[in-house]
């Protein structure tokens, strides 16, 4: 329902928008007219609507309209306006542009008018109601030049009208209106005639306007894509003034701006600039530009202020929809990815086993998983890594937010940096919306990078900056993320070799191994297959429909023998193959599967973090020649400062004879 445009605050009464017929709707989008008076009137002709300007042209407040006839408004003026406006009730048909020349019973003077009137129709077919638009003139004028001049008048306006409400109809279907902008200007077009048309958002970052779409059927293509500096541009005048701008070819000249000599190398003789505002909010301006001087007139401005405001809530829409849409598909992959994450009474419920090396990792998750340090899980292959880094998750102050799990093996390369980092829409070929990345999606919890030796090269820089700052940038954005997150990793690759090989960064690999936790390998802890084996035969059973009472002691004898390069993860697949093949109450193991001799246990390689970083630092002396500073020392090699090597070397016991060979 419209309001009062003297700011009085009263209701001028209309139906429900959804209910109003399309000429109603075209009187209720220009209902604030300050240069035409609008009404409907009722089959008695009596007043259900007005606009200010009218009950102006009547002497009469708005309010004191409604539910009074036309007589008794306006007194014998009726009796030229009755049979005209009854005209339109009985035949259906609208009566053009008759005139009028009265004095009105709140004037002194004589008014002189000229009128359209349209009937309005319901559901059925009938005339219901009747529209009236009015026109002052300065003077009466003859009957044949007064159809001529006010049927231009009165059809500008109402091109104007169907104008509004046909930008309306179009946003309103759509509010992307980087999609619908086109349709937009050329509606616009038909009405002022302008060449060009464009709107620029202000970034919030930045403060600089950014172009985000233009009609510019004619254009030289000078305009370029560059954001614009609101401090001296036609443009950022109007936002800074809050008010339209309309501006000629040397107005546009005084402005030290490229944008504004770029619209005048274009041929612009006139610019009409108008902020996009809403509650508490800068959005932008829209621009029409013109190759004709004097294209925009001061009358055109309550036109184009309606279509900024029609504008500027569909921006704001459009911007509540994208981020409703961010928030679901962000929601929608967070539950994808905690849907694997298992919930266990106990801290190390689902870390089966007692042995000595065991309870070693796990004091070790429990001291590091209070503090917010990166954590290195090193082990074979099946050792169960990613049991740890539940754990320390668990443990942590983190625990109620999300566990975000990157397998970076699993992922091609050319896709992992969009997985971590998230993509723009357009970023890349394929990238039809924007993505949310598990960065983001773990902000507040804990990520788990697992088998992150396999994270290409070029990427290994943008990695190590979160590690450092804990921000970074969307592929195909400029704006910096912040993310608050701790970062586990896990691998079973031996990194110093990967240094060696110029494969994995050195500074990388010092960041991640603030606290490295090495996972025993299963042949380590051999006393825990037992616990293992029943622990796998009581959780499979059931699922097959068996009931195993016991496990043949020669068969747990092999089974505590064998070395298993699968580590528990081939023990748990055996275990349930086992399940499969067995009949009765005891289980039957496909021992045949095994080495028929088992084989003598090999002492393990010495894998620790220890001797691979002596090794890696033992390797780099020895092409640097022993040269430690400088910049081809092997501490710039490194990244490392000269002091903290030689500690580094004092530490690891590492002697010139290591690397200089005497």
């Amino acid at each position: 329902m419209p309001t009062d445009p003297s700011g009085a605050g009263k209701l001028i009464p209309f139906a429900h928008p959804e209910a109003l017929t399309d000429s109603e709707k075209l009187l209720a989008a220009y209902f604030d007219s300050s240069t035409v008076g609008l009404c409907i009137l009722d089959s008695e002709l009596r007043y259900l609507a007005i606009n200010n300007r009218l009950a102006e042209l009547n002497g009469i407040p708005a309010p004191d309209h409604l539910g009074k006839t036309v007589r008794e408004v306006l007194g014998d003026f009726a009796n030229v306006a009755e049979p005209e406006l009854q005209r339109v009730l009985s035949t259906g048909e609208p009566v053009v542009s008759f005139e009028v020349s009265a004095v009105l019973p709140t004037r002194t003077e004589a008014r002189h008018w000229m009128a359209h009137s349209f009937p309005i129709k319901d559901a059925t077919g009938t005339v219901a109601r009747i529209g009236v638009v009015v026109v002052e003139t300065t003077a009466p004028v003859g009957l044949q030049q007064s159809v001529k001049d006010l049927s231009g008048k009165l059809r500008k306006e109402m091109d104007r009208l169907q104008m509004l409400l046909d930008v309306s109809t179009i946003m309103a279907s759509n509010w992307d209106l980087q999609q619908v902008f086109p349709r937009i200007s050329a509606r616009i077009r038909r009405v002022l005639l302008q060449e060009y048309a464009g709107f620029e958002l202000r970034d919030a970052n930045t403060g600089l306007l950014i172009r985000q779409v233009e009609d510019f059927p004619l254009g030289k293509g000078l305009l370029s894509s560059l954001p614009i500096s609101p401090d001296n541009s036609p443009g950022g005048l109007a936002l800074r003034e809050r008010t339209p701008l309309i501006f000629s070819k040397d107005q546009m000249l005084d402005f030290r701006a490229d944008i504004a000599r770029t619209f005048v190398a274009e041929g612009f003789q006139s610019l009409c600039c108008l902020p996009l505002f809403r509650p508490n909010t800068t959005l932008g301006v829209l621009v029409l530009g013109s190759t004709r001087p004097d294209a925009f007139q001061p009358e055109d401005l309550t036109l184009l202020n309606q279509v900024a405001a029609q504008f500027a809530v569909a921006l704001e829409n459009n911007r509540a929809a994208v981020e409703i849409e961010v928030l679901k598909q962000r929601l929608s992959q967070e539950r994808m990815y905690l849907e694997g994450e298992i919930r266990s009474e106990g801290l190390f419920a689902e870390i089966i086993g007692d042995s000595p090396a065991l309870r070693q990792v796990l004091d070790q998750v429990m001291t590091v998983a209070t503090s917010d340090a990166t954590v290195l899980v090193l082990g074979e292959t099946g050792t169960g890594k990613e049991l740890i880094a539940r754990a320390i998750h668990r443990l942590s102050r983190r625990k109620d937010g999300s566990f975000i799990k990157v397998n970076c093996a699993a992922i091609p390369t050319g896709l992992l940096e969009s997985e971590l980092f998230g993509h723009e829409k357009g970023a890349f070929t394929g990238a039809i919306s924007q993505k949310i990345g598990r960065m983001e999606l773990a902000h507040g919890g804990t990520l788990f990078l697992d088998e992150v030796g396999e994270i290409p090269l070029e990427l290994q820089p943008k990695l190590l900056r979160v590690l450092q700052d804990q921000e970074f940038e969307r592929l195909g954005s400029n704006r910096t993320i912040k993310v608050n997150l701790r970062l586990v990793a896990a691998t079973n690759r031996d990194l110093a070799k990967g240094m060696a090989e110029h494969q994995f960064r050195s500074d990388l690999f010092y960041r991640l191994s603030v606290f490295p936790i090495r996972v025993p390998p299963l042949r380590e802890r051999r006393e825990d297959i037992p616990v293992l084996v029943r622990y796998f035969v009581r959780k499979f059973a059931p699922r097959m429909d068996r009931h195993i009472e016991a496990v043949p002691s020669e068969t747990m004898k092999v089974l505590t023998a064998w070395s298993w390069p699968g580590n528990v993860r081939e023990l748990e697949n055996l275990m349930e193959r086992s399940v499969i093949l067995s009949e009765g109450n005891a289980l039957r193991v496909p021992l045949s599967e095994l080495r028929r001799e088992t084989p003598v246990p090999v002492p393990p390689p010495d894998h620790t973090l220890d001797n691979a970083e002596r090794e890696h630092i033992i390797r780099v002396l020895r092409e640097t020649g022993g040269l430690l500073s400088g910049p081809d020392g092997a501490a710039h090699r490194l990244g490392l400062k000269r002091t903290t090597l030689q500690s580094k070397m004092q530490r690891l016991k590492i002697t010139r004879r290591d690397y200089m060979g005497s």
